[in-house]
């Protein structure tokens, strides 16, 4: 069992991959040897994170993973704790495992009752199992839930909180808060995006010991996606010079809006490029950044795109349409933001521009909140938003692209490639300009020389790793953000 660190790249199991998992396991264990490893890992857990705790409130469901609960609640009783278990199953209906289950709590002498009780010091939420996706609770189900999460304990959700999708991290009206969720078997990808981390809380994981026979078998399930780890720290060499770290141009930043483009071109400054170079919009008002004198102001149209990686559309407004064509034709790396995105999305010209990029071999990356990703899907935020990992990997083959999702767990996809979620980020970044510090920040990585995907995959790492860094209770903002990215 083991907690999972957002410094180590974990690979993640959607529903199918896990129940293929499950069924070779089963095939080659005893009857019931999964239960019983997951209800002693529940139980060993619980001791861990409440080692005080004596009266365990555990709520089951009817299910298998009620099944789990009534596992762990005989541990617990031999461990000479109280735990009281409110089962909405019957032995007549439960699955088998979860009935062997039941028969060896009532044997341990567990305490079953028909009601939660008064005053418990730890819940374990086992109610509904990955396989329950999205029903909506209703009678007894619902009112524990808004128990559990009035209790002010800590609580302890089994595989999944109830009421989250494992898939894609969406979640019923009414759903569990957990302090912290044991994932079994695998980690899944709903934990880590959409509401997923909320829900949660501190995420564990007990492979029960099926992790190598996966590995064994003869067709290996291959991860549903990867949660993204610390990307390798980058040594510059004494004998580098500012053409090793290549040019960044932004364009952007149309009038009333130069600040978009100027927190664009101070990260990518300040994450390592060569040179910065920035082509405002605003009928050419500003010629110099007192505050940032590395940064090198110059018309848009004396721009070299091919000498240079481009990052278009931050604070563009309507003046980046005329630019995008121009920028699009380019054999340039691109990085493609708010503005350009939402012209992009009513101009089918240049939707066929920006797809036909890829058989120039141009490195492109769209970088997306779920408005403008919905936009360009001809689709609403609401469904976007209801399965993240499929609306990103939808946009990715649609434009022939990497393609960064932002929000919580950003999710990056990109063609023949397994999706990546990001687990660095918090609320911090919730604030205008945060959006386009990473766009400058991927376009540094690209200068750079990086593999697009990579690049997409270690700037948003970094971008989020520098919110959670950020000192004190005082609000974060896009300028402050983007001073951090290279300390």
């Amino acid at each position: 069992m083991q907690k999972i660190d957002f410094r180590t790249r974990h690979a993640l199991f959607g529903l199918d991959a896990t129940r293929r998992i499950e069924q070779t396991a089963q095939a080659a264990l005893p009857a019931h040897t999964l239960m019983q490893r997951a209800g002693l890992a529940v139980a060993q857990l619980a001791l861990a994170i409440a080692p005080n705790a004596q009266r365990i409130w555990i709520a089951c469901g009817p299910g298998n993973n009620g099944g789990d609960g009534l596992e762990a609640a005989l541990h617990l009783q031999r461990w000479g704790k109280q735990p009281v278990l409110t089962w909405l199953g019957s032995p007549e209906q439960a699955p088998p495992d979860a009935a062997a289950s039941y028969q060896r709590a009532v044997a341990a002498g567990v305490t079953f009752s028909q009601t939660p009780p008064s005053e418990f010091d730890l819940c374990i939420d086992a109610l509904l199992s990955i396989g329950s996706q999205l029903r909506e609770p209703d009678g007894r189900m619902a009112a524990w839930i808004q128990m559990i999460n009035a209790s002010q304990q800590a609580v302890l959700a089994v595989d999944v909180p109830t009421g989250l999708h494992a898939d894609t991290g969406a979640v019923t009206k009414l759903s569990v808060q957990a302090t912290h969720t044991l994932s079994l078997l695998t980690l899944k990808p709903g934990l880590f995006t959409a509401h997923g981390r909320d829900a949660a809380g501190s995420v564990w994981l007990a492979d029960l010991d099926v992790n190598q026979l996966n590995a064994l078998a003869q067709q290996p399930v291959a991860p549903t996606a990867w949660l993204a780890g610390a990307p390798p720290t980058a040594m510059r060499l004494h004998a580098s010079h500012k053409g090793s770290y290549g040019d960044v141009a932004v364009i952007g930043g149309a009038a009333g809006m130069t600040g978009a483009a100027l927190l664009a071109a101070s990260s990518a400054l300040h994450a390592g490029a060569g040179r910065v170079f920035v082509g405002l919009l605003d009928g050419g008002t500003l010629s110099v950044d007192t505050s940032q004198p590395e940064l090198m102001f110059r018309p848009v149209d004396a721009l070299d795109l091919c000498a240079m990686t481009v990052v278009c559309g931050c604070g563009g407004g309507d003046a980046v349409r005329a630019q995008l064509p121009k920028v699009l034709s380019s054999t340039a790396p691109v990085v493609i933001d708010a503005d350009a995105l939402n012209t992009i999305a009513i101009d089918t010209q240049l939707q066929a521009l920006l797809a036909e990029r890829s058989l120039r071999n141009a490195a492109t990356v769209l970088t997306p909140h779920p408005l403008e990703a919905a936009r360009l899907l001809g689709s609403s935020a609401a469904r976007v938003q209801a399965d993240r990992l499929a609306a990103c990997g939808q946009l990715a083959e649609r434009f022939a692209c990497t393609v960064v999702l932002k929000g919580s767990g950003t999710v990056i996809a990109a063609p023949g490639q397994t999706p990546v979620i990001n687990p660095t980020g918090n609320a911090r970044l919730a604030t205008a300009g945060t959006g386009d510090v990473l766009a400058g920040l991927i376009g540094a990585r690209l200068a750079a020389g990086l593999d697009v995907f990579d690049a997409a995959c270690q700037a948003v790492y970094q971008h989020g790793l520098a919110a959670d860094q950020w000192p004190g209770a005082q609000p974060l903002t896009a300028g402050a953000l983007s001073q951090l990215l290279f300390k």
